[in-house]
């Protein structure tokens, strides 16, 4: 009979079964930590951030290059604005005397309209006179209309000038708008570049920093009299005069003056929205070493990529405009034998560089 009898039930076994492995699985998991074997993400290396930094200053780029953009139409809007309000104001000026002539001519006709013109002719001691003054009132008649006509017009004129006025403030405060956020993308950018550059050991972001252009041997020199003294840069100047070398001579006298230019820029600082004389970004600087020729080019890379004569790579000489990656959003100065001057991005000077660091994406000669 014994053998038909059921087990006791014990109520803490399961639970005391579960915990225990718990605490068994929990063990193991903490052996593993302490013995270094957990697979936690591994650092990035050198090289992927140099990668990323690149990628975060070529984003920043863009989006300066849409700042540029954006500032030249609020600059041109805010000239305008400026313009329009200057004419309100002289037409505001006509239209007061306009109406101070028609007051004049309403306060004339009030005092004398007061009694008939038969009557006042009956009590006139000269009727000869009298007609004389009535000529000169159907006169003063005419000239009324002519003030009330007058009034009328500089009226329009200002209200028409004002809504213009109006239209261009909108669209003022809408560049503006696009402005600021064009500024919020590229120091958020910015900002991401150096954090991961700071997470890095020295050695190695000084490492990544080179290889991002950061600093550069062949501009040190130019860099160093840069921001020398005077004798310094006029010397300076001469060996960037000196240093166009032979392959200028095949360019024209304008390209030439542009090539000079951009030597004489090399060293300095890139900043986004610079167009010089003391710091540049990429299409501040084309834009400025071609002015110094006497050639006025458009503000932006997008724009200045339409400016002149398209070139084919292998015909490029010195002074063409060079432009890199699928939108367009980087530019230089082509020197000859394969390289240009320019801008690449903050913390990295102007400076010469081989044209096949980056993507080419197509090149112009401006007129």
């Amino acid at each position: 009979m014994a053998s038909h009898r059921k087990p006791k039930h014990h109520p803490l076994a399961g639970h005391t079964a579960r915990t225990a492995a718990t605490l068994a699985l929990a063990g193991v998991a903490t052996a593993t930590v302490l013995d270094g074997t957990a697979h936690a993400a591994p650092a990035p290396t050198p090289a992927q951030v140099r990668a990323e930094v690149a990628d975060y200053y070529r984003q920043a780029e863009v989006a300066t290059q849409k700042y540029d953009g954006a500032k030249e139409k609020a600059d041109r809007a805010r000239a305008e604005v400026g313009r329009l309000q200057d004419e309100a104001a002289r037409k505001t000026e006509r239209l007061n005397a306009a109406r101070n002539a028609l007051g004049s001519f309403a306060t004339a006709q009030y005092r004398a309209g007061g009694v008939p013109t038969g009557v006042r002719l009956l009590l006139s001691h000269s009727p000869e006179r009298f007609l004389e003054g009535a000529a000169l009132a159907d006169r003063a008649g005419a000239e009324q209309a002519g003030a009330v006509a007058r009034v009328q017009h500089e009226l329009r004129e200002v209200r028409q000038v004002r809504a213009t006025a109006g239209t261009r403030l909108a669209e003022l405060r809408r560049e503006e708008a696009a402005l600021a956020a064009h500024k919020r993308t590229i120091e958020s950018k910015l900002d991401r570049a150096r954090r991961l550059l700071s997470e890095l050991p020295a050695g190695q972001r000084t490492a990544v920093e080179a290889a991002n252009g950061a600093t550069d041997a062949a501009t040190g020199a130019a860099a160093t009299a840069a921001d020398g003294a005077a004798d310094g840069a006029k010397a300076a100047a001469g060996s960037a005069a000196a240093g166009v070398h032979d392959a200028v001579q095949a360019a024209s006298g304008r390209a030439a003056r542009a090539v000079a230019y951009a030597y004489g820029a090399l060293g300095k600082p890139y900043v986004w929205g610079a167009t010089g004389p003391s710091s540049f970004d990429c299409s501040g600087l084309t834009q400025a070493a071609w002015q110094a020729a006497g050639v006025s080019l458009p503000r932006t890379t997008y724009t200045q990529i339409t400016a002149g004569r398209r070139i084919a790579r292998d015909r490029l000489a010195p002074g063409d405009l060079v432009f890199f990656y699928p939108g367009v959003s980087h530019v230089g100065l082509y020197i000859g034998d394969g390289k240009m001057i320019h801008a690449p991005h903050p913390g990295a000077p102007v400076r010469i560089a081989p044209v096949d660091e980056m993507p080419f994406a197509g090149a112009t000669r401006p007129a």
